[in-house]
Formats: C-alpha cells, structure tokens, sequence
C-alpha cells in the first residue's frame, strides 16, 4: 500500500494524486543495515513503510534495546527528535530491503497550515502512536516474555524469520538463549 491509498484509507476520501497532494512524497530504498536515522541526528524526515521492516534501538548501559519494529503501513522515524528538532537518543535502522515514502517535516508543517483534513490524518496518526506506545509499555509490565513473544508476531508471523534472533531477545527484553528455550518449547 502506497502512503496516499493509506492516506485516503484512513480519511475515507478519495485517493489523492501525488501532483496534488499537499507536500512531496519522495520514495526511497534503504538496503538491509542501512541507518536512517542515526544518533545524535535531529530528525528532518518522516518514513512510510511500503515494503520491508526496520527497528529502532536506544543505548542502554551495556548495550543496545530494541524499542519497536516497523512493518508495511507503519510510519516512522526517531519521533522525540523529529517533534522537538533535538538531537536523538535513538537509531533507526533497515533489517531487510525498506522502500518507504519520505516526508519532509518543513512540508508537512506547512501542509498542516492549509488542510484540515491533513491535520484529522496528523491527529489520528498521533493517536495510534500513543495507543501503540501505551499497549508496549503495559505489555513490558504486565506479560511474560513468553506472552510478550506469541504476541508480537500474531498479526505478522511471516515477518519472524527476516527479524534476527538476536534482535527480538532485545525487544523483548531476554538474551537469546532464554528465547530460544521459549522458542523450543512453543514448537513442541
């Protein structure tokens, strides 16, 4: 799915045409280990995901956490930077081949000055974020890894074997080899 059917999607519009869209949408390829955004940058861009996943990670004390995967149809991008324009504390990276729509912040806040329906997308976005953001955080209190791990690939199991083992442990907050025991034990 392209950003402008996602756009007309959610708006229940008509799908607009990309020479009369309110700002530019510029497609790009990321190949697999490519940064898109890496940290300490100030983020100047917002990422559709039309193909592919990509991760974003912070510094922990001795290592790297992975925060989220991004799949098709997800935006993206280190959002604390892109929304304050401050140095980020996060990088965010392709795990396979990513073709993704790019969205300047500058056209997009000027868009936002001449469309409501634009700012309605914005907002609804904004809000799936936060509920995306809350049911991460609940999930990390409230589940088991276990839990957490036949959760985060109900609705996309196909996408499990292009994410590396490693990855996922430090999503879910476990080393590898807890995970492969938990692993084994759902194959048996």
């Amino acid at each position: 799915m392209t950003f402008l059917e996602f756009y007309s999607t959610v708006l229940n519009i008509p799908k607009p045409s990309y020479e009369d869209f309110l700002f530019p949408l510029k497609k790009g390829f990321f190949k697999k280990g490519k940064i898109f955004t890496d940290y300490g940058e100030v983020e100047d861009s917002l990422y559709f995901m039309n193909k592919g996943i990509a991760e974003i990670a912070i510094k922990s004390y001795m290592s790297e956490k992975v925060i989220d995967f991004f799949f098709e149809n997800d935006f993206f991008c280190c959002y604390t930077s892109f929304l304050n324009q401050k140095p980020g504390d996060v990088r965010v990276v392709a795990l396979m081949d990513c073709e993704v729509e790019i969205i300047k912040r500058e056209d997009m806040l000027q868009a936002y000055e001449h469309s409501l329906d634009l700012n309605k997308f914005g907002r609804i976005m904004t809000e799936h974020g936060y509920i995306r953001k809350s049911d991460r955080e609940k999930s990390l209190l409230a589940k088991t890894a276990e839990e957490r791990y036949v959760e985060m690939f109900k609705g996309k199991p196909d996408y499990i074997s292009n994410i590396p083992v490693n990855k996922i442990a430090k999503y879910l907050g476990i080393h590898p080899e807890s995970l492969s025991r938990i692993r084994k034990k759902l194959n048996s």
